[in-house]
C-alpha cells in the first residue's frame, strides 16, 4: 500500500497519525505544509480535504481520509497487528475515553485556528494566549492524572503494559504543550508515561522536532 501523509510537523494531530503509522510499521511518503502560511487553505488542499484541516492520508487509489482519530481507527481495521485497543469492550471503552479527553476536549479549545482568532477577534496577546491554552490543559490533564492514578488498569503505560491509543495522542499533547512551556511535573503519572514513551523509537520519531520540516 502507497501511503502519503499531508501534515504539518508542530501539528498535534499529525504527530498522533505518525505515530500510529510507525507502530503499525507502514512506510509513507511526508508531504510538508506551513500552517500560518495557509498551505491548507489553497484549492489542491482543499479538494482533498474541504477543512482545510492536517493531517490528511492519501491513499493509493486517491482516496483521502481524514480527522487523525478516524485514521487511526481506520489503520487498527485494515492493519490490525499490532492493535492499538485492547481486545474487550470495556476496556476498548476506557481507552477511547482517555484518548477522547485530549482529541475532544483539550485540542478543538486550543489548535491554531482558535488562538488564531482570539488574537484576531478578541486581541489577546502573547500572554493572554498561553493563559488559555494552560488553563484548558490543566483542567483536563487534572483529571487525567486522576483517572491514571486511581484506576487499576492503568500500567506502564495509560493502558495496561502496552502502548495504545491513549498515548498516542497523549504523546502528542505533551509535546504541543512544550510550545506554552508547560511543565508535567505537576502530573507524575502523566509524566511517567511520557518518559516511557520517549524511549519507543516510533513514538520518539514521529515528535515534532524529527520531522523534516521542522528546520
Amino acid at each position: 500500500m502507497s501511503l502519503i501523509l499531508h501534515n504539518f510537523f508542530r501539528s498535534s494531530t499529525s504527530t498522533r497519525l505518525r505515530i500510529a503509522l510507525n507502530l503499525k510499521g507502514l512506510d509513507y511518503a511526508y508531504v510538508p505544509y506551513v500552517l500560518r502560511r495557509g498551505d491548507t487553505r489553497m484549492p489542491d488542499y482543499l479538494a482533498m480535504n474541504p477543512a482545510g484541516l492536517v493531517p490528511t492520508l492519501e491513499r493509493e487509489d486517491g482516496t483521502c481520509l481524514t480527522q487523525s482519530l478516524a485514521i487511526i481507527e481506520w489503520l487498527e481495521e485494515t492493519h490490525p497487528q499490532p492493535p492499538l485497543l485492547p481486545f474487550g469492550p470495556d476496556e476498548r471503552a476506557r481507552v477511547r475515553s482517555l484518548a477522547l479527553m485530549i482529541a475532544c476536549e483539550i485540542h478543538p479549545l486550543n489548535n491554531l485556528r482558535v488562538l488564531a482568532y482570539l488574537a484576531e477577534r478578541f486581541g489577546a496577546d502573547e500572554t493572554a494566549r498561553k493563559e488559555w491554552f494552560t488553563h484548558w490543559v490543566a483542567t483536563t490533564f487534572d483529571a487525567f492524572e486522576k483517572r491514571l492514578s486511581s484506576e487499576d488498569q492503568t500500567g506502564d503505560f495509560c493502558h495496561g503494559d502496552t502502548p495504545g491509543l491513549a498515548d498516542i495522542c497523549l504523546y502528542a499533547q505533551v509535546w504541543n504543550n512544550r510550545r506554552f512551556d508547560i511543565d508535567t511535573s505537576n502530573w507524575p503519572v502523566i509524566a511517567r508515561i511520557f518518559g516511557r514513551l520517549e524511549t519507543i523509537p516510533a513514538f520518539r520519531d514521529a515528535a515534532p522536532p524529527h520531522q523534516p520540516d521542522a528546520a
